[in-house]
């Protein structure tokens, strides 16, 4: 146990974020940590670094843990330091002994003295054990997994903006490899190959780590639990975001029939006692059954959450056939060549994502299809065309003096003041937040208004920069809902590879300076990149031939094998199959049973009799509970199973 959270409360002035609240951390966890905007899930992570005090319970920690929290505050930090020594200042201790050894060094060139040549020795022995000879190695290689240039590691911190910043402060935290990493929206300063880098990193991660993050596929990749901050409470569910939304959708269907089923118990005995209290021979037992019910633990009615207010965006004018045609558009930074005679249609009715490492020029196209970025080349609108485009840098364009709801207002949309003040719940402004001036908004706040703008403005041909990257899961729920129904076009660019799997019908890759399109999902691309790389991948025969040096001999002709050799084989595989055939027969029969257990237990819950007893029913449903999970471990051994029987007969056969 690395760190423990028992029965913790935690006050914020007079709103209670966590009561009576519980957390176990141990080594190897990677704890997905998700609720709505504002429920306390940055709080929590604070309360466990140690900035905020709890007002009840207990945190208990083992001696010298170490704790990373990568987190907006980090932006603070400034220094004219190049982007490897920051990277480095991980190695504190290491940099600490190197600074010693130049200073021996020094020293040793006027003077051979015997106790400065044994410490020098000794400083040695230090750094070596340190691994200081390889810090710079292991900096460079973070700071390029997540997306640095070589020629990036020697110039100053300060030259680049916000979310550059932060993956050096990432690559910082990474390489100190505390012993419980805590990640604050991490995935939100990342291009997809950084992401993905990230990823393949964690998963080897020897401590736990603890994430808040609204990339569903993230999660998906990188938790074996999910704890959910809700109404001041902590849920933990096993498994990856998938399994939280099986498993949570299971214990709502379970809470509401248990509720139902007690209602309809509590109805019967309120039916006997208003018929019978009045009754002399029947009065004694009213009595009894009424205080039964007043004893009774109520299971609480299923509560839906937030509810689901749909965005709709409005198309005022239908557009012609093209929308919008680039033509040997070219496009240069100094040296730095964007788009080279490319060439681009966008056709009424497409939802094209583009795709690609940061500095590719994603952005840079949204502009140059917007007609806001000056190209060599031609851009050529299509008919009634009326254009919406949301990026960062539009937020320029927000009245600072204005309230919010005033500045929808000036939109001209035509919609009524409830409706606006909807659509603002649906991007986290709620009661009287809506009556806020923009001027005091933070980054993340003017970003949701400016999206919210884009949605009432009837444009038919949308143009989004990274539009979830201020908004909860709920809010990306709710905006992937009202782009599937939009009858506009539009192209995007977003690092949400959820978002976009949902959302785009056409890919976009800046490929060489030229615009690739492929005709498809974000799933139909990726697999199609996969058999594209493994087609291009060279045979085995060649692949060993490639690796093997030039200068190696040619093999000396070998013996014949043995003819029992290849049997001895045959056997093996044959022997291994079979296990794993009976292993897949027993875990059938052992699915077959808990089934029949699962469903007789289903039955005891579905009687209203049961709801009388607290303790029996409190039995059969951790009897359920316990059942259902078994049934789900056996499924999942069986499919594991049953894959490694296939494979051994497909090596059976070869």
């Amino acid at each position: 146990m690395l760190i423990a959270l028992q029965d913790i409360t935690f006050e914020f002035g007079a709103r209670t974020i966590l009561e009576d609240s519980s957390l176990h951390i141990v080594p190897g966890d990677r704890i997905g940590l998700i609720g709505l905007n504002g429920t306390g899930k940055s709080t929590l992570l604070r309360i466990i670094n140690g900035e905020y005090s709890i007002s009840k319970g207990s945190i208990n920690k083992i001696k010298n843990l170490s704790i990373g929290f990568f987190n907006q505050d980090l932006l603070s930090f400034e220094t004219e330091e190049s982007i490897l020594n920051v990277g480095m200042t991980a190695f504190a201790e290491a940099l600490k002994v190197e600074k010693e050894l130049e200073e021996l060094t020094a020293k040793l060139e006027h003077s051979q003295d015997d106790e400065l040549l044994h410490l020098y020795s000794d400083k040695l022995h230090e750094f070596d054990t340190l691994d200081g000879y390889n810090i710079r190695h292991k900096t460079a290689t973070v700071l390029e997994g997540l997306g640095f240039s070589t020629a990036d590691l020697d110039r100053p911190y300060s030259e680049f903006s916000g979310g550059w910043r932060m993956r050096v402060l990432l690559a910082k935290l990474i390489l100190q490899q505390p012993d419980v990493l805590m990640l604050d929206e991490p995935t939100n300063h990342l291009d997809l190959p950084s992401i993905e880098w990230l990823e393949k990193y964690l998963t080897g991660y020897a401590g736990a780590v603890i994430i808040v993050s609204h990339d569903r596929f993230f999660l998906d990749k990188m938790v074996n639990k999910i704890v959910e901050v809700y109404q001041q409470q902590l849920h933990h569910y096993a498994g990856n975001y998938n399994d939280y939304e099986e498993e949570k959708s299971l214990r709502r269907e379970l809470q509401q029939r248990a509720y139902e089923n007690q209602q309809d118990y509590i109805r019967q005995q309120e039916r006997f006692i208003e018929r019978f209290k009045a009754k002399a021979s029947k009065a004694a037992q009213a009595q009894s059954i009424a205080k039964r019910l007043d004893k009774l633990e109520r299971v609480e009615q299923v509560d839906n959450g937030p509810s689901k207010i749909r965005m709709n965006f409005t198309v005022d004018k239908m557009p012609g056939k093209i929308l919008s045609t680039l033509r040997d558009v070219s496009k240069a930074f100094g040296p730095l060549e964007i788009l080279k005679n490319a060439n681009a249609e966008i056709n009424r009715g497409d939802k094209i994502a583009l795709i690609g490492a940061n500095g590719k020029g994603k952005s840079t196209l949204l502009r140059v299809i917007a007609g806001t970025e000056p190209f060599t080349g031609e851009r050529i609108p299509g008919h009634n065309v009326v254009t919406s485009f949301y990026a960062q840098h539009q937020l320029e364009s927000l009245d600072l003096d204005s309230e919010i709801l005033d500045e929808l207002k000036s939109c001209g949309s035509g919609r009524s003041e409830m409706e606006l003040r909807s659509l603002l719940g649906c991007f986290l402004f709620q009661g009287d937040d809506v009556f806020k001036k923009i001027r005091i908004l933070s980054g993340g706040e003017k970003a949701r208004v400016a999206l919210a703008k884009v949605i009432i403005s009837q444009a038919n041909f949308l143009m989004l920069d990274e539009p979830t990257n201020h908004l909860d899961m709920n809010s990306v729920e709710m905006l992937i809902d009202a782009l599937g129904k939009y009858e506009g076009s539009l192209v995007l660019v977003s690092h949400d590879r959820y978002f976009v799997s949902k959302t785009a019908n056409k890919i976009w890759e800046i490929v060489d300076g030229e615009i690739k399109e492929f005709k498809g999902t974000y799933a139909e691309w990726e697999e199609w990149k996969k058999r594209m790389a493994l087609a291009a991948a060279p045979p085995k025969q060649e692949r060993r031939k490639k690796e093997e040096p030039a200068s190696t001999p040619a093999p000396a002709p070998v013996a014949a094998a043995p003819v029992a050799a290849p049997k001895a084989i045959d056997k093996d595989l044959k022997r291994e199959l079979q296990k794993q055939q009976k292993q897949c027969q027993q875990l059938e029969q052992q699915i077959a049973s808990l089934k029949s257990k699962v469903q007789q237990l289903e039955g005891d819950l579905a009687n209203p009799d049961i709801y009388g007893d607290k303790q029996r029913f409190r039995q059969a449903e951790e009897a359920y509970a316990s059942a259902s999970s078994q049934l789900s471990t056996a499924e999942k051994e069986f499919e594991t199973a049953f894959e490694k029987a296939m494979e051994l007969e497909e090596k059976m056969q070869g």
